[in-house]
């Protein structure tokens, strides 16, 4: 927010810069999180309309209350959101629950996986092309502090994921071709046809944009931490202002093979601004 400095004396100055940051702060939404171990205090982001409107409607709901912290896994994130979570038993699979809809992506660069990220879970993989997220289920990431070298690696991980995903996406394009020389039974023709598409995924990633983490996310990823490999492919709707000693608490719970703690941890969630 700009402060105007008016030359009019220190009384008048002092007015404008507080209602103007009064104006601010009334905009934001603050959701508390109540668990066992205590209170988280969340931001919804404004400009991610979509989300934030969905979770304050189902908070009002109640929807959220006694529904567990489903999967933990500690040094990347804790998730909930799942109605069958409610009345689950010890050893149920949980993950799969929702209302019966799902949000458009609302991904935006300046909302990135930070130490404290609130983002929605969502359906991985081609089936969800449009990356739509889950209509409750989301996770706050924990994350850990990345050393500068670490940042570089997972940057070229990244775009090499990329590439692999071009190459498939493409694949997938020329399928009845390579249906057609499998069923000729022609290796050569394969090989070939390989070539060609390889030769192709070079040339559109030669072409585009090379993923770079931007140095103020280098700066807060190395400092205070996060799970950057995440960025660019789930919604990230608010942040955590209060608590993150308690998200900590809450990751370095005992968990089962399917990260499910082995004590239920259950949320009850409210608008508290």
């Amino acid at each position: 927010m700009k402060r105007f400095v008016l030359i009019m004396g220190i009384a008048l100055f002092a007015v404008v810069v507080s209602c103007g940051g009064n104006a601010k702060k009334s905009d934001e939404t603050i959701v508390s999180i109540k668990t066992d171990f205590g209170e988280i205090k969340v931001k919804l982001y404004n400009d991610t309309p979509k989300h934030k409107e969905n979770f304050i409607k189902l908070v009002n709901e109640g929807f959220y209350n006694d529904l567990l912290f489903h999967r933990v896994i500690g040094n990347f994130m804790v998730q909930g959101g799942d109605p069958n979570s409610k009345n689950a038993e010890p050893n149920a699979m949980l993950g799969s629950g929702g209302p019966g809809y799902t949000i458009p992506a609302e991904i935006l660069p300046n909302h990135f996986h930070k130490k404290g990220a609130l983002a929605a879970a969502r359906l991985g993989g081609p089936k969800n092309p449009g990356k739509e997220s889950s209509g409750s289920q989301f996770y706050i990431v924990q994350g850990k502090v990345f050393r500068p070298g670490e940042l570089d690696s997972m940057n070229v991980m990244i775009n090499n994921q990329r590439k692999e995903m071009m190459m498939r996406e493409q694949f997938n394009v020329e399928k009845s071709k390579f249906d057609s020389i499998r069923t000729l039974n022609d290796p050569a023709g394969f090989n070939i046809l390989m070539a060609e598409l390889r030769e192709k995924v070079e040339g559109m990633y030669a072409a585009g944009p090379q993923f770079s983490l931007p140095n103020e996310q280098r700066e807060i990823y190395s400092t205070v931490g996060g799970y950057p490999s995440l960025d660019g492919e789930y919604t990230v709707f608010g942040e955590v202002v209060e608590g993150l000693d308690v998200l900590d608490k809450i990751a370095a719970v005992k968990t089962n093979n399917a990260n499910r703690p082995l004590e239920d941890m259950r949320m009850k969630i409210e608008i508290v601004k």
